[in-house]
């Protein structure tokens, strides 16, 4: 999503700075191309050399080096994205009083891109009213803040003020920076495996991870999407700005997308629900009595099929995990469970299989059936949510 993005970075002085050049490695790998304005006294932390090596880029660290050009305006009329950081209390002070006394605030005020705040400042600096005032003050002119976590500061304290982590930053770029088009829509995407109790402590599972239900849901977020994320025993976090619902059962999973299926737009179903439960649940733990024990399964309640069936617009798009004639098992299930789209995968190959971060997929729909090659999760996540762009 970030491949042929221009990220403006201003870098002001703080012990934060050497986040920023794992934040620039990453967004690099994502196909982004960064450039770096420095404030003087940033260059007291980190060497300018360093930055243009982890860019492959110029640093910008006076606004007077090239006297051919207005340097604080030609630097960011193609940028996508200016991001501040770290933004230390001062420049932010700067910034909403309209100073333009260095190369970074003078490129802020003249900049057309959207800019982004990661806060990084003392505790009591940022709790102070008159940051606090500066900060809300920006924010209603439209700029954006990135939210600075709780931890040991360098003045050897611990509170609020430091700087978000470079994943969380880039998760915060890639958000910003996605285009919208599955805005207006409200997207049901069930992610992992569920579980069928024997006693308190023992239940049957399977092998899903989660981790395409996670990528689903965290880029229908980004394309600006209403999400309802639910999830059964996965090892992927919770996701920010959607609505997070833990399951642990068949039940539990049919009940949570029956109260949101009705004015959603679409289902995803990307959970693995067990197909068989166990009879009965004992209350007790129990007891090791025999050798070989025998405990009676029944067949689970398809709950694929069964919103198959409740549709009217919605799109309902589930998956095949087989081992053996996975074309033909798909393509009678996506008849069966009354599915528009069926994700078929044979999750025997290698680096297709549950717990990896790549996959192998047909698409199947009433007219449609396209295989790809080997790709990463998220590319796969991209492909079935073009599925429900209008």
């Amino acid at each position: 999503m970030l491949k042929g993005k221009k990220i403006l970075i201003g870098v002001s002085s703080g012990i934060a700075i050497y986040k920023v050049l794992n934040l620039i490695s990453s967004l690099r790998k994502k196909g982004a191309e960064v450039e770096v304005i420095m404030t003087k006294s940033a260059t007291r932390f980190i060497n300018p050399i360093t930055f243009e090596t982890i860019s492959n880029n110029k640093v910008y660290t006076d606004m007077f080096i090239h006297p051919d050009k207005v340097l604080h305006v030609d630097i960011t009329n193609d940028v996508d994205l200016f991001l501040i950081a770290p933004a230390t209390a001062n420049t932010i002070a700067k910034v909403y009083a309209g100073i333009a006394d260095n190369l970074l605030t003078t490129a802020i005020l003249a900049s057309k891109a959207p800019v982004a705040f990661a806060v990084s400042t003392n505790t009591n600096m940022l709790l102070n009213p008159i940051t606090q005032r500066n900060i809300n003050g920006l924010m209603d002119l439209g700029y954006d803040f990135i939210d600075s976590n709780e931890g040991q500061l360098a003045c050897n304290t611990v509170g609020k003020g430091r700087m978000a982590e470079p994943e969380e930053i880039l998760e915060f770029i890639e958000y910003k920076l996605t285009k919208k088009d599955l805005s207006g829509q409200k997207v049901i995407i069930a992610s992992g495996p569920t579980i069928s109790k024997m006693d308190p402590v023992r239940f049957i599972t399977n092998y899903s991870s989660g981790k395409t239900g996670y990528q689903l849901a965290k880029n229908a977020r980004n394309r600006g999407a209403e999400v309802v994320y639910i999830t059964g025993r996965v090892s992927t976090p919770k996701l920010d700005l959607v609505k997070n619902i833990k399951v642990e059962t068949n039940v539990d999973l049919k009940d949570a997308i029956e109260h949101e299926f009705y004015n959603s737009n679409a289902l995803i179903m990307a959970a693995a629900p067990v197909d068989y439960e166990f009879e009965t649940t004992s209350d007790q733990k129990i007891k090791k009595s025999t050798d070989i024990v025998n405990y009676t399964l029944k067949k689970s309640m398809d709950i694929l099929q069964y919103f198959g069936n409740k549709k009217a617009n919605q799109k309902i798009i589930g998956f095949a995990a087989e081992t053996e004639n996975v074309l033909e098992n798909a393509n009678k299930k996506l008849v069966k469970k009354n599915a528009d789209y069926i994700i078929a995968n044979d999750v025997s190959k290698k680096n297709a299989g549950f717990n990896v971060d790549t996959n192998i997929i047909t698409v199947i729909g009433k007219n449609k059936q396209k295989e790809y090659p080997i790709l990463s999760k998220n590319e796969v996540a991209n492909i079935i949510l073009d599925l429900l762009v209008k």
